[in-house]
């Protein structure tokens, strides 16, 4: 028979679901926000308690043993079950069927989530709350269990996150008026864009990233000259002449129709991005969170 004190660490079973993944316990330890030395420790006391060799350790990283590999298939369908019971036990004692904790990325929160949400309440009413964060705070609101489905906009997907991808947007580079760019009557090359003092969110904003991951593609970096924590207040300061900035389509749309700010466009530069919806990987996403990926779905394929 079985005793407690033989089931194995399913913090451990996570780790080693994700050095299987990722290639070393390093970036196992990211993926679950603690440690390497703490990851090891876990590791090796799975390795105690299983009494078997999981994980080969090397210089350049780390790979499973035979034994190993046996484990993280078993190990899966275990992690699978205890997050199926944890949400059952979380739905039972939040009535979360009827809850949806959002986080968003400020662009989507301002342009895109109104729209998205207004179908969600035809069809499957729900209390909603929503957490406003760059795309790096994002990931660690799940990673504090604080959000259910959260939508980001950088260039990569934060680790231990799976998602999908929801719409597609444009950034643009926009002065006022009076700046010399305004007049321009050929584009931009990506090296004038470099060079230019910009007027720039915070590192971590997913405007940011795709901005800096697009020039990094042709060999070059953004001139960062003033940085500020929103959009509205990017958009304050280019109108007074501060300087140019790279901008959503969707945040400057009105801007751009009345004339308070000028786009210009920009050659030998892909300034599109993907918009993601992101929840925690190998995880259930609730009623509600289900029906607002169907809204968004539906809204895309009209719009398409």
């Amino acid at each position: 028979m079985t005793t407690h004190n033989e089931w194995p660490d399913l913090v451990a079973l996570e780790l080693l679901v994700s050095v299987a993944e990722t290639g070393s316990i390093r970036q196992a330890a990211m993926v679950h926000h603690i440690s390497q030395p703490a990851a090891s420790v876990r590791i090796r006391g799975l390795e105690s308690a299983l009494q078997l060799r999981l994980v080969e350790r090397h210089t350049t990283g780390a790979r499973l043993t035979p034994d190993g590999l046996a484990v993280v298939g078993w190990a899966d369908k275990v992690l699978a079950a205890m997050r199926a019971l944890a949400s059952g036990a979380r739905a039972l004692r939040l009535d979360e069927d009827s809850q949806l904790r959002l986080a968003a990325s400020l662009t989507v929160a301002e342009y895109l989530l109104p729209t998205w949400l207004a179908p969600l309440y035809a069809t499957t009413p729900a209390a909603v709350s929503l957490r406003m964060a760059n795309s790096e705070e994002v990931a660690a609101l799940f990673a504090r269990d604080e959000v259910d489905l959260g939508f980001v906009e950088g260039a990569s997907l934060p680790d231990g996150l799976q998602g999908r991808t929801v719409y597609r947007d444009e950034l643009v580079v926009v002065v006022a008026p009076g700046h010399p760019w305004s007049k321009r009557r050929t584009p931009l090359t990506a090296a004038m864009l470099a060079d230019a003092p910009l007027v720039s969110r915070e590192p971590g904003s997913g405007t940011r990233q795709v901005l800096v991951h697009a020039l990094a593609r042709v060999g070059l970096a953004p001139t960062i000259a003033v940085e500020l924590a929103s959009t509205t207040a990017i958009k304050a300061a280019v109108g007074t002449g501060l300087g140019p900035a790279v901008l959503s389509r969707l945040a400057v749309a009105a801007e751009l129709a009345d004339r308070r700010l000028v786009a210009v466009p920009v050659t030998g530069l892909n300034l599109t991005r993907s918009i993601r919806a992101v929840w925690r990987a190998r995880s259930e996403l609730s009623a509600p969170a289900r029906a607002l990926l169907g809204a968004i779905a539906a809204k895309a394929s009209v719009s398409g």
